[in-house]
């Protein structure tokens, strides 16, 4: 069974509700301080850890308040009450100020770097380090040397984001899968001024990730929670595919319509079925050259068509038509578009989406009197159920050794039962 950590975001992400859910979960908090410790900041914030309560849902509830801070604006932009600041520097709240040092990002790599703290925990903090110095300095148009930080340099930033790789590591699950991110709504008042939500450095780290907006007129996902899903998160879907074992909430500062919390689930996927998102591509053609639908054929899968197929039908005043079907993931899709509109003379598609349930499946060579080919083996619930010699190297060798491609599978059968 696979472990899968499952951060369901339906009032968004911030560091302190992350390490709350978390250590919610399960993460020991004696081994969380231990770990932090490792970084020798401890004279300069305490880590306060608490059980809470929104909207009659029970949770635990973190804050990291600094030991130098002249004053801290509770309600400051960032989830409009969150008792310490996070990333990004940009937004910085006009009636927030410390006395702490501002980082810059060399000063935090080499915090994290010089510290005893384990190699997977650096790179996992790191990671999500760049992911807000990279949006920063975009949003400025600087580079990433010249961006100077102040929340992300801050040092209660330092310990949302390597407690989440501490966190991430002490549970140390195979996948971790995210719903779509809700950020919220409205405008804030910053330093700058008043900006819409999402700030902007919050939608540079989003870029590519599904998100929701508006549920409450507040800043729901914060940069650094951001950040979190976007270094970590393997894959987003609102589809749930799991067994759950715990559940994990992380308490927030708002007074919201809606609780303000993130829950996180820790489950286990079941290993005999993959089940993933697709879409199906169609357009009815009935004016175009049958000759021409191997060629495209060949470039849909060349521009990631993940199948292709022809059906015979009769369209309206009895006109025979061909429907072309493709299957494709979002990520393809517009190559796969491309190829439709510009090579076909379809005028217009439909798109829908399906779930694909496969089998685990892999690849081996098998040696044959004529040579190797490849075999895919498919499986389930632990027994391989199926397999399948590979067309095109049953094609080479019938070709090359000028025997019918029959007598190819026949031999490849006949050493694959004899394996097994």
């Amino acid at each position: 069974m696979k472990k899968v950590l499952y951060y369901d975001c339906f009032c968004g992400i911030s560091g302190d509700m992350n390490l709350g859910a978390l250590l919610d979960l399960g993460v020991k908090e004696d081994y969380l301080r231990h770990e932090l410790s490792k970084l020798n900041l401890d004279d300069e914030y305490e880590l306060q850890v608490k059980n809470d309560n929104k909207k009659g849902i029970a949770g635990t509830r973190v804050d990291v308040v600094l030991k130098n801070a002249a004053h801290i604006q509770k309600n400051e932009h960032h989830h409009h009450s969150h008792q310490h600041q996070e990333a990004p520097t940009s937004h910085e709240s006009d009636n927030y100020h410390t006395h702490h040092a501002h980082r810059n990002l060399k000063d935090i790599e080499n915090i994290i770097i010089n510290s005893s703290l384990n190699n997977r925990v650096k790179e996992l903090s790191l990671a999500i380090f760049m992911k807000v110095a990279e949006a920063e300095a975009k949003v400025h148009g600087k580079s990433l040397h010249e961006v100077h930080f102040h929340e992300v340099g801050a040092v209660d930033s330092i310990i949302d984001i390597v407690g989440a790789a501490v966190c991430l590591d002490y549970l140390n699950v195979d996948k971790i899968i995210a719903s779509s991110v809700q950020v919220g709504g409205g405008f804030v008042k910053c330093a700058h001024g008043i900006i819409p939500v999402p700030a902007p450095a919050t939608v540079e780290i989003l870029k590519d990730i599904p998100v929701k907006s508006g549920i409450v007129p507040f800043e729901t996902t914060t940069p650094t929670g951001a950040a979190i899903l976007a270094a970590n998160v393997a894959a987003f879907t609102d589809h749930m595919d799991f067994s759950i074992e715990k559940t994990g909430y992380g308490i927030g500062h708002s007074e919201l319509e809606i609780p303000n919390v993130l829950r996180i689930y820790l489950g286990y996927e079941d290993k005999d079925v993959k089940r993933v998102d697709q879409y199906i591509l169609e357009t009815n053609i009935d004016d175009m050259n049958p000759e021409l639908y191997g060629y495209i054929e060949e470039k849909l899968f060349a521009q990631g068509a993940l199948d292709v197929f022809k059906t015979a039908i009769t369209m309206k005043k009895g006109r025979a038509a061909t429907k072309l079907s493709v299957l494709v993931n979002e990520e393809k899709e517009k190559n796969v578009l491309d190829i439709i509109f510009r090579e076909t003379t379809s005028i217009g598609v439909r798109k829908y989406k399906v779930e694909k349930i496969m089998l685990p499946r892999d690849f081996e060579k098998v040696s044959t009197q004529y040579g190797n080919v490849t075999v895919k083996n498919a499986y389930y619930q632990g027994e391989k159920v199926k397999y399948k010699p590979e067309y095109e190297d049953c094609k080479r060798i019938a070709i090359e050794k000028n025997i019918p491609i029959t007598r190819v599978y026949r031999e490849v059968s006949k050493m694959m039962e004899d394996n097994n």
